[in-house]
């Protein structure tokens, strides 16, 4: 009973994005990266529910970037173990390197770069052959107005995309899926979610784009989706990134 709760708002929403995308095939060793965030969370709590049932069979494996702060991933951990799923952790200094040594004034780029390089290596070293990543439809639109304010771009992230040099497959299940159903969603099943360390936390310029959508959206209900929308029907390569 609990499940069919959030049929429409996200079970759904994940099933089409792969049905789409054609995300999944048989076969595929997938390795999803849990930075411990509600939407890393629920996004490896929705790939091991469609493990159970999917006669596509696949194997699905968690991999957690340790920043190189003091913060206890025992829960992240015990979450994996208790819904089997294999969990390895990385470690790194990604963290201090952006922060301390570096001192970046715009810390998000670097260690995004840093983050996703130690993922990808260690999902090649473990033989997956895909990356799932907990990007939502809020995400994209907020990738789409940093890209556009910023950078003076017309772009956003793929749901799907190749990365040849590490001949790894990147996925975005949770694509159609609001960040408002991914916090209820997170909330309901208690999802062991732990607290981010990152300095820059609540002060990005991600944030700030959230604010703006947020106003678009009480000026215009509905206009995540027809954004997305608009995004998904643009047909030339160049609106992606």
């Amino acid at each position: 009973m609990a499940k069919k709760r959030f049929h429409d708002s996200l079970w759904k929403p994940v099933g089409r994005a792969i049905s789409d995308y054609h995300m999944i095939q048989e076969g595929d060793r997938i390795a999803a990266g849990i930075s411990g965030g509600k939407d890393s969370l629920t996004l490896l709590y929705a790939l091991s529910e469609i493990r159970k049932f999917s006669p596509v069979k696949f194997d699905l494996y968690a991999i957690t970037v340790d920043l190189g702060y003091d913060v206890s991933l025992d829960p992240i951990r015990d979450f994996c173990r208790e819904i089997n799923v294999n969990w390895s952790q990385v470690h790194t200094q990604i963290g201090p390197i952006v922060f301390d040594y570096r001192k970046e004034p715009n810390p998000c780029s670097l260690c995004s770069k840093m983050r996703n390089g130690a993922l990808h290596m260690a999902a090649q070293q473990m033989g997956c052959n895909k990356v799932a990543l907990a990007h939502n439809l809020d995400d994209a639109i907020e990738t789409f107005f940093l890209c556009l304010f910023y950078e003076r771009r017309i772009k956003t992230f793929q749901p799907v995309s190749y990365l040849s040099r590490r001949n790894l497959m990147l996925i975005r299940p949770l694509i159609y899926v609001h960040e408002k159903t991914v916090t209820n969603f997170a909330l309901f099943f208690k999802l062991p979610v732990v607290e981010n360390p990152c300095p820059a936390n609540h002060h990005t310029e991600r944030d700030e784009m959230k604010k703006v959508i947020s106003f678009l959206e009480k000026k215009f209900p509905g206009v995540r989706e027809r954004i997305l929308t608009a995004l998904k029907n643009a047909q030339p390569n160049h609106l992606w990134k």
